[in-house]
């Protein structure tokens, strides 16, 4: 499909909640989804969001993140009238690289059991499940 990948800003952020919604991909916008959150990791030198435009439109959101050990992907996202072009794949490969430019090994995405379209698409770009790891978090509230 022919679009463009472009780094997206505070600006972008309403277009952003509506592509996670749209998507199904339930997000915090209390917590670390609020404007002010996503704001100051927009700022921040290791975290780059990405967004797929066809025509002017935001279609597709993934944000990169490096943690000074491993390279994460995160939030990857596609509007389910464009899913099954490549879209979300693309979106990988501009995390992967930018992860690669400052210094990640190792590139992770976690993902949630139940959702096919992002299990599907991180397998397609080469990523291997471990299905014997655990997720652990703690959270200062449900909201984060």
């Amino acid at each position: 499909m022919d679009g463009s990948i472009k780094p997206l800003t505070i600006e972008d952020y309403d277009d952003i909640i509506r592509v996670w919604s749209d998507a199904g991909l339930p997000f915090k916008p209390k917590g670390r989804d609020s404007r002010e959150m996503m704001q100051k990791e927009m700022r921040l030198d290791v975290c780059m969001f990405f967004g797929y435009y066809a025509d002017d439109r935001l279609i597709g959101v993934g944000i990169a993140n490096f943690d000074g050990r491993r390279g994460w992907i995160n939030r990857v996202a596609v509007d389910p009238d464009y899913r099954g072009r490549g879209i979300a794949g693309q979106l990988i490969a501009v995390c992967e690289e930018f992860l690669y430019d400052i210094g990640a090994i190792v590139i992770c995405a976690l993902i949630e059991d139940i959702n096919e379209p992002s299990i599907n698409a991180f397998q397609k770009s080469g990523y291997s499940t471990m299905d014997e790891i655990k997720y652990f978090s703690k959270r200062r509230s449900w909201d984060d």
